[in-house]
């Protein structure tokens, strides 16, 4: 741009050297005035598309992580305090759900400085903290979809083996299966911190979410490995299980005089699998998108790549929405978990009554 102008300029001389004529002069000065006015209409765009970003993060995200800390954190912690204090005999599916609401836990335990942050767009200048939570973020994220893969695979055993004679339906095979989910997450995790920007004076020590930060290249080739083998895999593995499901049920149904039996399984079938992909598919495909963006070989313009993290902030408390849901699959998932809360509390109730009569 420096350069037309100083073609423009060149030329505007020498016609005043050749005489006294001034219309290339006045067209080199429209050219000029043209072009500081489509300059100043692109730093008006791009000041616009920032305005946005900063009013989703400001408002956006706090407000919908605040609901998802409030609803996760309360029916999260009657799960897990449910089965701590109701359940006496812990079957394969409680262990999955109970470790799922473990994750879950320790989420949500780190959104109310997140939020505050946000809020107040005012940010620590440690960089540990960010960095445990960005952890943590995306380790409830994996470890949640692995879980939710694997009480589909009880889910499935346990129309198949109602009597739970198979090996997968033990309890110890529950407990290494979950031992493992977590050490697989933390590993494939790891090199996260690495990708993660430092919280510097630049960026006014604000903590930046994962596809914002660091090095695009190395970090979309990370993303789509999370992606491949976080997601895409788990997703694929469900689903194999949920049609095995509903093909032995329909092979069932043939064989019984009322579908009221099936009636259940087929919901949380077809509730599970819907729910898991309109959390989880969006943000991982904007997630790739946003690095994509910000790769410098494809010179994508600003004001675009600020529409794209604005839609990538949107998916983002889409995706980590299943905190809050989770605690569903415990009453319509768990081995009779609600009537034995239920039971629970009312005998508190009666114990309280009785105390204050």
């Amino acid at each position: 741009m420096i350069e037309s102008y100083a073609n423009e300029a060149t030329r505007g001389r020498g016609a005043a050297h050749r005489g006294p004529c001034t219309v290339p002069t006045a067209r080199s000065s429209g050219a000029m005035e043209q072009q500081h006015v489509a300059l100043a209409m692109a730093a008006n765009e791009t000041g616009g598309c920032s305005l946005m970003i900063r009013a989703l993060e400001k408002y956006y995200l706090s407000t919908m992580y605040s609901l998802e800390f409030i609803l996760g954190f309360i029916g999260n912690t009657i799960v897990v305090f449910g089965y701590i204090f109701c359940l006496k005999n812990w079957k394969s599916g409680n262990i999955y759900l109970f470790n799922l609401s473990l994750s879950d836990l320790l989420f949500l335990c780190t959104l109310p400085i997140l939020v505050n942050s946000y809020s107040r767009e005012q940010w620590a200048k440690e960089s540990t903290w960010c960095y445990s939570n960005r952890f943590l973020l995306h380790a409830n994220l994996y470890s949640s979809i692995l879980f939710l893969t694997a009480i589909s695979i009880d889910r499935y055993m346990l129309i198949k083996y109602p009597f739970r004679e198979h090996v997968l339906q033990k309890r110890k095979s529950a407990l290494i299966a979950s031992a493992a989910i977590w050490v697989g997450v933390i590993l494939e995790l790891l090199p996260l911190v690495f990708f993660l920007e430092p919280k510097t004076p630049a960026n006014n020590y604000k903590c930046l979410d994962y596809a914002s930060s660091g090095d695009p290249t190395k970090s979309l080739i990370y993303s789509m490995f999370l992606t491949v083998f976080g997601f895409l895999i788990p997703l694929v593995i469900m689903c194999c299980f949920y049609v095995k499901m509903v093909l032995f049920l329909k092979n069932r149904s043939e064989q019984l005089s009322s579908l009221l039996t099936l009636e259940k399984p087929l919901t949380l079938v077809v509730l599970t699998v819907v729910i898991f992909s309109l959390l989880f598919t969006p943000y991982h495909v904007m997630r790739n998108v946003r690095l994509a963006s910000r790769v410098p070989a494809l010179n994508v313009s600003g004001c675009t790549q600020d529409v794209i993290s604005a839609v990538y902030i949107v998916t983002r408390p889409i995706a980590f929405l299943n905190s809050a849901i989770n605690p569903v699959f415990y009453f319509l998932m768990g081995d009779h978990f609600r009537e034995m809360l239920m039971a629970k509390v009312r005998q508190l109730w009666s114990r309280v009554t009785t105390t204050s009569e």
